[in-house]
C-alpha cells in the first residue's frame, strides 16, 4: 500500500532579486510589483499558492521591497474612499490581495543565491515539508501544477520539482534533470541534477522551472553547501544530494508540466504574458483582440 505523507501548508516565495533586466523601471519599484495587465506579478504567485491550499506564505525580501508588504496589507484609507463612492467592484479587488493568505516576511540580506534564500525560511518552516514558488514563473490557474505537485508529495514523500521539456539548445538557461520514468505518465523519478549545463553535457532536455515541494532536510544540506555556479549557493546542488541518497530526505520526483507558463523575468516574455492574459480576459479580450488584429494587419 502506498504511504500517505502529510499535506503541506506553507509556501516560500523568494523575492529579493534586484530585477536588473528591467532597469530603469525597477530602480525604485520591485520587479515583482510590475503589473501583468492590472495585477502585480507577485499576486498571481500568491494566488497560486492559496489555490493549492497553502495559506501560510513567507516572502523572502530585500532592500527596497517594502511595496510588497504594503500590497498584501490592508489600505484602510483607500478602502474607505472606495466605500464612500459606492465602488464595490474596485473595493473587492483592493481587499482581495490582503485576504489571500497569512503573509510573513524576512529579509535575505546578502544576495547569495536561491539556495541561500530558501535557507532563510528555515526558522519559519521548521521541520515541515514546504513549497517554493519563484515569482518570475506565472502558471496559468487553469493548469494547477502546484496542486499536482502537492498530491505527488503526499503520495511519495521526499521532494518534488517541476520540469518542462525545452529545446536542447535552450537547456543551458535552466537547471537540468536526469530522470527515470514511473507508472504515472506525468511523474518521473529524478536521479541527477545539474545547473545550466552546456547542451552537449545535459543529461536530458527536462528543465527545472520555478516550482518546488521540498523536504525540510534540504535545510541541513544548504547549511553546508558551498557556492556553486555563479558564486551562489544553488538549490540545484542541494537537490542533487537528496537525489543521490534517499535516506537523507526521501526521493526526488518531478512533475512534467505541459500547461501554460508565462516567464515574466524576461522582457519579451513579460510583454507576451500581458498580451496573452489580456486577450483571454472577458472584460478586455474582445476589444483588445480586435485592436491587435488590426494592428498586426497594418504592420504586415
Amino acid at each position: 500500500m502506498t504511504q500517505s505523507h502529510p499535506r503541506i501548508s506553507k509556501a516560500v516565495i523568494p523575492a529579493a532579486g534586484l530585477g536588473t533586466r528591467f532597469l530603469p523601471a525597477t530602480k525604485a519599484t520591485p520587479k515583482e510589483m510590475l503589473p501583468v495587465v492590472d495585477k502585480p506579478a507577485i499576486q498571481y504567485v500568491v494566488e497560486e499558492a492559496a489555490s493549492a491550499g497553502l495559506d501560510d506564505v513567507l516572502m523572502i525580501t530585500g532592500r527596497n521591497k517594502r511595496p510588497l508588504e504594503d500590497h498584501f496589507d490592508r489600505n484602510y484609507e483607500l478602502e474607505s474612499a472606495l466605500q464612500k463612492k459606492g465602488d464595490a467592484g474596485r473595493l473587492a479587488k483592493v481587499q482581495e490581495s490582503s485576504d489571500l493568505a497569512t503573509m510573513h516576511y524576512v529579509r535575505q540580506g546578502d544576495p547569495k543565491g536561491l539556495g541561500h534564500a530558501v535557507l532563510c525560511a528555515a526558522p519559519h518552516v521548521g521541520n515541515e515539508p514546504f513549497a517554493v514558488l519563484l515569482g518570475d514563473d506565472l502558471i496559468d490557474p487553469r493548469d494547477p501544477l502546484l496542486k499536482r505537485m502537492v498530491d505527488v508529495h503526499e503520495q511519495h514523500g521526499g521532494s518534488v520539482i517541476a520540469l518542462m521539456e525545452v529545446e536542447p539548445e535552450q537547456i543551458h538557461l535552466y537547471g537540468c534533470a536526469a530522470v527515470e520514468v514511473t507508472e504515472d505518465g506525468d511523474v518521473v523519478k529524478v536521479t541527477g541534477l545539474v545547473e545550466k549545463p552546456d547542451p552537449a553535457d545535459a543529461p536530458s532536455n527536462y528543465a527545472v522551472i520555478g516550482r518546488y515541494v521540498l523536504d525540510p532536510h534540504v535545510f541541513d544540506i544548504l547549511r553546508t553547501t558551498e557556492p556553486g555556479r555563479g558564486g551562489e549557493i544553488q538549490l540545484t546542488d542541494a537537490l542533487q544530494q537528496l537525489a543521490d541518497d534517499e535516506k537523507i530526505g526521501g526521493p526526488v520526483h518531478g512533475v512534467v508540466f505541459k500547461g501554460r507558463r508565462y516567464d515574466t523575468g524576461d522582457r519579451g516574455d513579460y510583454l507576451r504574458a500581458i498580451v496573452r492574459l489580456a486577450c483571454e480576459r472577458e472584460d478586455l479580450g474582445p476589444d483588445f483582440r480586435a485592436w491587435l488584429r488590426s494592428y498586426v494587419t497594418e504592420e504586415m
